[in-house]
């Protein structure tokens, strides 16, 4: 008699160091790679149009690279636990393999899927260490469930024992009477112009590329905007389109400075992850309340999100994130503090405009950004503010960032570009809609700090 197991893939859309598959593949004569487009997930509202043309590219290639091993990709559409536990019972699988998840929705996911595989002979298998290189809850300090600091985390992190990374299966047999749906299209209506490939390949190429070139200069060249010396991995770390675990092994490899500096980013990934996992509500709530009492001001938020504040490097990092469905991480940092600190406005107003244009957008990294940002997370100096024209002389200081994205200051020589208010040269161009000082003053008040 033939066995079967269903992989249950989520967000690791590989066949690169992918546990469950391997593991599915011990198990049975016969694997079933199974995709749902999870109603659930619409409705929660991350069926955003960047994320969904992504998951289109991700989703072919895999199938592409599914069919080159002599089997193919399998998917349904509707209730995740519904449409498991169908294609179960119809194809008699024994056992789910599926990652292990942080979010709240993923660790009821889990839950939903144990309970109820039972009723139809089938067992759930849940895999550590594939969306993540070291498993949320294995490093834990004393008398608590998480690290709520970066550093003590990363000293252990450092020196957790990672698994080897597994190799893509040659032959991947799926029963050939599995009916399955029609892959998406990448063709998204309100999807960003600039957006990257996705999938797999495209992942593997850019890394390819990176630790061949780009990481030896990281640690020196990671907060150039204008250089863009950053990996642009993170939207195929978020897809699960490249492993976690493989990033670390190789990146240490590579060796040198960059390599270290790249490495810690990973770290920076699973701590945040790792918070997550141990308090779900962090998506949505503070993490630590600062008893904030947030102004109401839908004109600046609005200036804000459309890229029209009036001070050009914010502008810049926020049309960017429009056209591209991505932002530099010193650029994240700096639009968020002008949006928490220098608007003094909600950080669940920002997190919410990131997540429906981000590609990477995932409620671990993206929520937990921002509120370290908004000084309600896990920062250890939570009334930091960053000045956006200091910011802006250090990390763009010819102001070629901010020409590139926005173009009617464009004739605007060197710094001066950040300051177009005192060059005398007359542009179309907003006027800033807050004084930084009197900002400064306000936050100082309502924090309680003066």
């Amino acid at each position: 008699m033939t066995t079967v197991s269903i992989v249950l893939f989520t967000s690791d859309l590989r066949v690169h160091d992918h546990p469950p598959l391997r593991a599915a593949l011990r198990a049975a004569d016969e694997v079933v790679p199974l995709f749902v487009l999870d109603h659930g997930v619409r409705r929660a509202g991350f069926d955003a149009p960047n994320r969904r043309a992504f998951l289109a590219d991700a989703l072919t290639g895999l199938d592409d690279a599914l069919t080159r091993r002599g089997g193919r990709l399998v998917l349904r559409e509707g209730e995740v636990v519904d449409e498991v536990c169908a294609l179960a019972r119809e194809t008699g699988a024994g056992e789910v393999h599926v990652a292990a998840g942080v979010s709240g929705y993923a660790l009821d996911r889990e839950e939903r899927l144990r309970s109820a595989l039972p009723s139809v002979g089938c067992a759930l298998r849940v895999h550590d260490a594939v969306v993540t290189a070291v498993p949320p809850g294995e490093l834990t300090p004393h008398g608590n469930d998480h690290f709520a600091v970066f550093t003590p985390y990363f000293r252990r992190w450092e020196k957790a024992a990672l698994r080897q990374p597994v190799a893509a299966p040659r032959r991947v047999p799926v029963p050939q009477d599995v009916g399955s749906a029609k892959l998406p299209d990448r063709d998204v209506p309100g999807a960003s112009p600039g957006l990257p490939p996705g999938g797999e390949h495209a992942g593997r190429a850019r890394l390819s590329g990176w630790l061949a070139g780009g990481v030896r200069d990281y640690a020196e060249r990671g907060d150039d905007l204008a250089g863009d010396a950053t990996s642009r991995l993170s939207p195929y770390l978020h897809f699960g389109c490249l492993s976690p675990t493989e990033l670390v092994h190789r990146a240490r490899e590579r060796g040198g400075e960059g390599a270290d500096a790249f490495v810690r980013q990973l770290a920076w990934r699973d701590f945040h992850h790792q918070v997550l996992h141990a308090r779900p509500t962090a998506s949505w709530t503070d993490y630590r309340t600062r008893d904030d009492r947030w102004r109401t001001d839908a004109q600046a938020a609005r200036a804000w999100r459309e890229g029209e504040t009036g001070y050009p490097i914010v502008d810049a990092a926020m049309r960017q994130l429009r056209h591209e469905g991505w932002m530099h991480n010193r650029a994240r940092l700096l639009v968020a503090s002008f949006l928490t600190k220098t608007l003094y406005l909600d950080w669940r107003v920002g997190a919410r405009h990131f997540l429906h244009w981000l590609v990477d957008g995932d409620l671990a990294n993206n929520q937990l950004n921002w509120q370290w940002m908004a000084g309600t997370g896990n920062d250890t100096r939570p009334n930091r503010v960053l000045n956006p024209l200091t910011q802006a002389r250090r990390f763009d200081p010819q102001g070629d960032y901010v020409r590139r994205w926005v173009p009617e200051l464009a004739a605007l020589p060197g710094r001066e570009v950040h300051e177009p208010w005192k060059s005398g040269v007359s542009v179309t161009y907003p006027a800033p809609i807050t004084d930084l000082g009197a900002a400064l003053a306000r936050f100082r008040t309502a924090r309680g700090l003066d």
